[in-house]
């Protein structure tokens, strides 16, 4: 049973942002300041990537931990409410997800996911950028 009303969900889950999110802006703050520049929010791509790097064929998907079921992520946990459509929203989800992953596959583009939970520090960002990376960054033109 849910302890809000009707009403009072609804205005909340109006609330959640599609674009330009927090976890958004500290991604695209980093690749910034590490030298990389983008396009945001390609409505016209597989997804709608939330960053593009067109001339190295990436795409960047920032996940929120709770909406894509990030494995083992606190941030994943399950409603105790209306279970059947959580369970249906979240299959839904992460198919789309799997879809969306071999049409970019399908294009020639490489796609990179940072977590929601990942963003809360710069730092960890910033690794997970390195990481995925490498030695591309010798090749992006500033």
């Amino acid at each position: 049973m849910d302890i809000l009303t009707p009403e009072k969900r609804s205005w909340n889950m109006s609330r959640i942002r599609g674009k330009d999110t927090k976890p958004e802006l500290v991604v695209r703050s980093v690749l910034h300041s590490m030298g990389y520049r983008f396009r945001v929010s390609n409505k016209d791509f597989p997804g709608k990537p939330d960053i593009l790097l067109p001339k190295h064929k990436i795409v960047i998907f920032v996940h929120g931990c709770f909406w894509h079921r990030h494995a083992g992520c606190k941030y994943a946990y399950f409603p105790k409410s209306n279970i059947e459509f959580w369970l249906n929203k979240f299959k839904a989800n992460i198919n789309r997800d799997q879809v969306v992953t071999r049409e970019i596959m399908e294009k020639g583009w490489q796609q990179f996911v940072i977590w929601e939970c990942e963003t809360k520090d710069k730092d960890c960002v910033r690794r997970v950028l390195k990481d995925f990376f490498g030695d591309k960054k010798q090749h992006i033109n500033k």
